[in-house]
């Protein structure tokens, strides 16, 4: 219980554990804390990339995924929604305010013509660029109080939570 005994500011809407619940009432805190914890950290990312970069956290994402080497002639519509890991929705949203700016646009793929592929435009690029600096300074600023092996293990473990979120598999009938 000690290991947990630093999070007493666990959100009141934390459920009671299931009597037969194969995970103890302390794990089961703990869980709970480390999610909201995610939870607050998007939050506070998307408030912050805002307020001082100027972007929302998933403009940031799009421009920086278009922008990379290894792309240079852009993605699929569902090559960069499953990349980014955002739904086709949302992604259609923010690439319409994208478009407006001029700094990508759609065009037909020319493997598959029913697919539609998005390219980073010369202004968009321009504006990535002019931007880094900003990203720069914000990333340097986030990540001040940890040492350079604290960052890998973070990037490590970020990795392996993702990869297990993916596989999540919620039986509805053992979830009762």
């Amino acid at each position: 219980m000690d290991a947990i005994a630093g999070l007493t500011d666990t959100p009141a809407f934390m459920p009671t554990p299931a009597p037969h619940a194969v995970d103890t009432h302390a794990a089961f805190a703990l869980h709970n804390h480390l999610f909201f914890r995610l939870f607050q950290a998007g939050n506070a990312l998307a408030r912050q990339t805002v307020k001082e970069v100027g972007l929302t956290t998933v403009q940031w994402a799009v421009l920086g995924a278009l922008s990379r080497p290894q792309v240079p002639h852009g993605m699929t519509f569902s090559e960069l929604a499953d990349y980014l890991v955002v739904s086709r929705q949302s992604l259609d949203g923010v690439l319409k305010r994208l478009e407006r700016e001029r700094h990508v646009e759609r065009i037909a793929d020319t493997q598959d013509r029913r697919a539609r592929r998005v390219l980073l435009t010369p202004e968009g690029r321009a504006f990535w660029l002019a931007v880094q600096p900003r990203i720069h300074e914000f990333y340097r600023q986030a990540v001040d109080g940890l040492r350079f092996d604290d960052k890998v293990a973070l990037v490590h473990f970020l990795n392996r939570l993702n990869r297990g979120i993916a596989e999540v598999r919620v039986d509805p009938a053992s979830a009762e």
